[in-house]
């Protein structure tokens, strides 16, 4: 694990990936798409590094049984659906608790739609360069949810930008966008949480106030 990069916080990877992203500053095409809520950090930090605009698509992962932290799939604000079929059949996950527990995170969504943008969907993508971040990931569900998402809105190029991720993550994400930004992928994949000294868990108010200070420039 020498070789493994440890960041200070979600702003200093924040800052490291943008660097990677120079060739899309300043365009007006551009849009960074953070997963809220770590991921609005990082964004946050890439958009004003890139003079770009900063929004968020909302994504819940559909949890396992008894364990919600192991994600059977995600369901994101757009209403695309994206489930692991192989865990699902493999554990006999019945279709009642699948569809159950979809109601719920779209419930959550609305919610989190009502709060962060007082109601109101993602900005509008199509012919946009869409450049889509998280603080990290880990199974993938949530960032494949939203990359599912994202190609039903007629965007023009889509960019994953992340400061860490497992090696898999790259076969099965990497092949599935059209630029594939990551700083590493790290043997051994431990929890994201793992490669940041300070990995406090961010509020609803903070990416409120994010989201806020991005629209008016600060």
């Amino acid at each position: 694990m020498s070789d493994t990069m440890i960041f200070r916080d979600r702003t200093e990877a924040g800052a490291l990936v943008a660097e990677k992203l120079g060739h899309y500053a300043g365009r007006d095409d551009v849009v960074v798409l953070a997963l809220p809520r770590g991921g609005v950090v990082n964004g946050f930090e890439i958009a004003k590094r890139l003079n770009c605009r900063l929004d968020i698509i909302i994504v819940r992962k559909i949890g396992f049984p008894g364990q919600p932290e192991l994600a059977i799939g995600a369901v994101a604000e757009t209403g695309a659906v994206v489930l692991n079929e192989n865990v699902i059949s493999t554990s006999r996950v019945s279709d009642k608790y699948i569809k159950e527990e979809t109601a719920n995170q779209k419930d959550e969504i609305a919610r989190r739609k009502d709060l962060y943008r007082g109601g109101k969907g993602i900005l509008p993508l199509e012919g946009k360069t869409v450049i889509l971040v998280d603080d990290g990931v880990a199974t993938g569900a949530t960032m494949k949810a939203a990359i599912a998402a994202l190609k039903e809105e007629k965007i023009k190029r889509l960019v994953v930008a992340l400061p860490v991720a497992p090696v898999e993550a790259e076969e099965s994400i990497g092949t599935m966008v059209d630029e594939w930004i990551c700083l590493q992928t790290p043997p051994g994949f431990m929890a994201v949480g793992g490669y940041y000294e300070d990995f406090t868990q961010v509020s609803d108010d903070e990416v409120v106030e994010m989201l806020r200070r991005a629209q008016h420039g600060k």
